[in-house]
């Protein structure tokens, strides 16, 4: 069986609605996100507007956009899975680096904890499941989002 144009959009842009869905329902069970797991949901994002224009309109443009989206995707994800492996350094905002989160020194003052949100470092290996961290799993979908959308957008509509 051979899967059309607008059914490949529609599982390359399901898969990032499922991504982000998952991330926003790992969130809301207490798995805070650090600031490389927010931004790796942009690219998503904008994956599900870019598939729902793709199947609405059509054309091969926008999938080649879709594969843009799913290539950042994994991208940042290569990225942060290089800073919680400590292979390069991260934005100095998110790691062990980047001191108490707050540059004015007010997280020193009394109640201050209560008030302030803690502060998720984006250097800290976090096992998620089979030994991977959500960043790694997101590299590894996002991978194979970018192959569903070169296909999409090399087949015929």
């Amino acid at each position: 069986m051979t899967l059309t144009q607008k059914q490949l959009v529609l599982l390359a842009a399901g898969g990032s609605t499922a991504l982000l869905a998952g991330a926003f329902l790992f969130q809301f069970l207490g798995w805070a996100p650090c600031e490389l797991c927010l931004w790796q949901r942009w690219p998503h994002a904008a994956a599900i507007a870019i598939g729902a224009a793709a199947l609405a309109i059509g054309g091969r443009g926008l999938a080649w956009a879709g594969v843009l989206a799913a290539a950042v995707a994994a991208g940042l994800a290569l990225y942060h899975t290089g800073v919680e492996r400590k292979w390069w350094n991260g934005p100095a905002s998110c790691t062990g680096s980047g001191g108490l989160g707050a540059s004015d020194g007010s997280a020193l003052l009394p109640g201050a904890a209560a008030d302030t949100p803690t502060l998720v470092l984006c250097d800290q290996v976090q096992p998620f499941f089979l030994g991977l961290t959500m960043a790694n799993w997101n590299l590894v979908f996002s991978l194979g989002l970018v192959a569903l959308w070169i296909v999409a957008a090399t087949r015929r509509a």
